[in-house]
């Protein structure tokens, strides 16, 4: 019979794994106290969630939300990154702390309700973020705007410089 502590956690990472919009299942065997509290603190920065799970408790919470193809990764130390709002900002943040510490590996990703493999994070690293997407399409949408006023607004400006070199002129 499993402990209420368990059965809690279970539960706990069930409506987790249920809600998130991406998953980073790591391997942070080797990883010192110093490093893994500088990860977490980079994870708490973007509101992303890090946490040591058990992988018997994490195969029952995939079980419970009928996600196959999970158990294969679930093997050794793990820990898990859960975004909620922005699914590349953990690969993001795990890309960076792997330059500098050649660690945590990333095992495998549960992505949109899809695992995919650990290496796949290099991908979602390099994909911008939604705000970043949002920014670029406000430029984009704003720049025919910027370039109609200009070229509307140059015979005025022309015709106002004209007349000011013909003052400067006939006041020398």
């Amino acid at each position: 019979m499993p402990s209420q502590k368990n059965q809690d956690e279970v539960t706990q990472l069930t409506e987790k794994l249920d809600k998130a919009n991406a998953v980073y299942f790591t391997d942070f065997l080797g990883l010192d106290v110093s490093s893994i509290t500088e990860l977490r603190a980079e994870f708490f920065k973007t509101s992303i969630e890090f946490k040591v799970a058990k992988n018997t408790l994490l195969k029952l919470a995939a079980k419970n939300i009928n996600l196959e193809g999970l158990d294969d990764f679930l093997v050794g130390s793990t820990a898990i990154a859960i975004s909620y709002d922005e699914p590349t900002l953990p690969a993001k943040v795990l890309k960076k702390f792997i330059e500098d510490h050649d660690k945590p590996e990333v095992k495998a990703i549960l992505f949109d309700g899809e695992v995919l493999k650990g290496s796949e994070y290099l991908k979602f690293a390099s994909l911008p973020t939604k705000d970043e997407l949002l920014t670029n399409i406000v430029m984009m949408l704003n720049s025919p705007i910027t370039v109609l006023d200009r070229t509307l607004n140059a015979p005025m400006t022309n015709l106002v410089n004209g007349l000011n070199n013909l003052k400067n002129t006939k006041s020398q």
